[in-house]
Formats: C-alpha cells, sequence, structure tokens
C-alpha cells in the first residue's frame, strides 16, 4: 500500500455527499452554516467561481466572486466542509482556463460570458466520492510438495605449502 492509499483511506471518512463537480466558470449558491452563540442560521452566497484548487478530493476549494454594488466580494469555500450545508449549480458559462481572476478588473459589457444551455438536473448532479481499492496481502502458503534438499557443493581449497630452505 502507498503512502497515496494510505492519505485517500484516511481522508474518505471526511468527504461529504451530495456535492456537485463543480468547475471554473459556474454560477453557484453555497448554502454556509454560521454559528453565533448557541443559535445557528444558513448564509446564502450566491456568485461565479473564478477559481478551484486543492490536489486531493478533500483538499479541493473554489473562489466564489460577487459583486455587490461598487464592490467585488471574493469567498474560498472548502467544498467538503461540515459547515457547507449544500452547493447548488445555477448555471455554466463557457471559460477555457482554471482560474478566471482577469474578471476582477472588467467591468459592464467586457465582464460578460457566454452561458452554455444546460438544465438544473444535470448541472446538480452529484458527483460520485472516489472508490479506493486495497490490495489484499495474500499470506505465505506453504508448498504442498517439498523438494529433495540437495547437499551444496563443497568447496575445496588446496593449500600450496612453501618450502623454506
Amino acid at each position: 500500500m502507498t503512502n497515496v492509499d494510505i492519505i485517500r483511506k484516511a481522508q474518505n471518512e471526511f468527504l461529504q455527499s451530495g456535492r456537485p463537480q463543480i468547475k471554473t466558470g459556474m454560477e453557484v449558491e453555497v448554502h454556509q452554516i454560521i454559528k453565533e452563540g448557541n443559535k445557528q442560521r444558513i448564509q446564502r452566497f450566491k456568485g461565479i467561481v473564478i477559481k478551484t484548487a486543492g490536489k486531493s478530493e478533500l483538499e479541493k476549494t473554489i473562489t466564489v466572486r460577487r459583486k455587490i454594488g461598487a464592490f467585488g466580494v471574493e469567498k474560498v469555500f472548502a467544498i467538503h466542509s461540515p459547515t457547507i450545508e449544500k452547493i447548488d449549480v445555477l448555471r455554466q458559462f463557457k471559460v477555457r482556463r482554471k482560474s478566471i481572476k482577469f474578471i476582477r478588473e472588467l467591468t459592464g459589457k467586457a465582464a460578460r460570458l457566454k452561458e452554455i444551455k444546460m438544465d438544473s438536473a444535470t448541472l446538480n448532479a452529484e458527483k460520485a466520492l472516489p472508490v479506493v481499492s486495497y490490495p489484499e496481502v495474500k499470506a505465505a502458503a506453504p508448498k504442498a510438495e517439498a523438494k529433495a534438499e540437495t547437499p551444496a557443493e563443497e568447496v575445496v581449497v588446496e593449500e600450496t605449502k612453501t618450502e623454506e630452505k
């Protein structure tokens, strides 16, 4: 078992189910649980995904940008965080990059993206969690047929004696 398999096995129990496949250029609505004292409420944040990051499945994060008045607000969410109740994908835009941070400087018509028409069921389809298969360790079974031991060849070394005069 490699180190990667060990890490995946440890991370599998913390992955949240019901998360869609999220890519850059999607308009999403993230429902986050906010705890204030003894009370808790759900806060929604709606915006466009401008960046995805993270190598392993548990480390996946998204940066969501929303324009509020004259200001742009960005939030980074861990996809499999227990504080995230659900993520709804509203629309998908045509994007050819992993990060579209350049959209921060654009305003008005220049900031428009071309929408890809899809139904919400396709967009919000649950992403299958990765299945980690572990190789079985087989115990060394004794062989049924025992071979007769052959005696090892003895090596005879002849010593040469030099005669002293």
